[in-house]
């Protein structure tokens, strides 16, 4: 036997192991498209990937071949990935309006092999959840110009679902017309109400009359069947597109950084983890007197810090409050199931809604 047949011999000895590696491999990915599918999770993890690339190139101990490993490493992830895209394509996402709305924007950009469904309003998409008809819903919880989606909090409160991730999204509002018409004819602008707030200093401007709309599509719909010169939607571009408008004046949002926070809520959790750095957390307090105060001492005397803390109301008695919190630190260590057992002394209710890695801007 040649060196060459001896050493294709080794080759064909190693390919003939790696192909039932392989298969192993690709059933664990299957069951990595399962998890990401029924939690609501994004294929693409840059930061993981890079981890994974970086701990398994040092198993190579010739370092001549390691920038190679690395590569090979590369192109099994890039598989991966294109697997699971395809896996996920029959995956329902939930989100509230019609087709360009902004929250159908923020589910394409979140989750981009799924197929978005539309649904009226925030419960609609929430309950498609909790029923089974869809796998996950995207729904706004805050924007900084206009504050909190108090809907969206109290269906976290009321109901059964996680937050398994929060996204940053940039929203970029514009006025939207009927071929045809100039900003010189409009007297009436519709939209979402938080768009309306969003956009109040232009409006206020031009002296348009706010009207509400459950969205900000469904405004560009409803201006687009109107066939009015005189009345103009706030919305996206996509909006403009889908309903046959012109945009008259883009970016009228008051501040350029008009960002608006969503979550993926899904029927499971994601399964704990020691990389998961936030947290939200829903409570109620005793009603006696400091007892909101020794919440907060017991959440930071566990060294978490929150960074934010608001107040709605339960609904179930009058002046009755829940208080919903997000926090910086992993609630699964053991420092986090003490203070989740110490919180019990001050309070009637405590439920970790979501933990996550990091907030993602998209």
């Amino acid at each position: 036997m040649t060196e060459l047949e001896k050493a294709r011999g080794i080759i064909n000895d190693v390919d003939r192991q790696m192909a039932k590696l392989f298969e192993q491999r690709m059933d664990a990915v299957k069951m990595v498209a399962n998890y990401k599918k029924e939690r609501g999770l994004q294929v693409f993890d840059p930061a993981r990937e890079q981890e994974v690339i970086r701990r398994n190139s040092l198993l190579i101990e010739n370092e001549e071949y390691r920038s190679y490993y690395v590569n090979f490493l590369q192109s099994n992830m890039d598989i991966s990935r294109s697997m699971q895209h395809r896996l996920l394509d029959g995956m329902r996402v939930a989100f509230s309006g019609v087709e360009g709305a902004f929250a159908n924007i923020a589910a394409n950009k979140i989750l981009p092999d799924a197929n978005a469904v539309a649904y009226p309003d925030f419960k609609s998409a929430y309950d498609s959840v909790v029923n089974g008809e869809c796998d996950c819903a995207v729904l706004p919880v805050e924007n900084s110009s206009n504050g909190d989606v108090g809907q969206v909090m109290d269906l976290a409160f009321f109901g059964s679902l996680y937050i398994n991730g929060v996204y940053d999204i940039d929203v970029v509002h514009n006025l939207l017309a009927v071929k045809g018409s100039s900003i010189d004819e409009i007297k009436q602008v519709i939209s979402h109400p938080q768009a309306l707030g969003q956009c109040s200093e232009y409006i206020r401007r031009h002296s348009f009359e706010a009207i509400e709309a459950v969205n900000t599509a469904v405004a560009a719909k409803q201006v687009a069947e109107s066939g009015r010169h005189d009345i103009a939607a706030i919305g996206s571009i996509e909006a403009a597109n889908r309903y046959g408008l012109t945009v008259l004046a883009p970016h009228i949002n008051e501040k350029n950084n008009n960002t608006t926070r969503f979550a993926v809520f899904s029927r499971i959790p994601k399964a704990e983890s020691a990389a998961d750095s936030r947290f939200v957390l829903l409570f109620t307090v005793n009603n006696v007197a400091g007892s909101l105060g020794r919440a907060i001492s017991v959440i930071g005397n566990h060294g978490f810090n929150l960074r934010a803390l608001k107040s709605r109301p339960t609904k179930d008695l009058i002046w009755s409050y829940y208080f919903y919190a997000e926090g910086e630190g992993c609630i699964h260590s053991e420092e986090g199931k003490k203070m989740l057992s110490e919180l019990q002394y001050c309070c009637n209710n405590v439920r970790i809604v979501g933990s996550y890695e990091k907030e993602i801007i998209l």
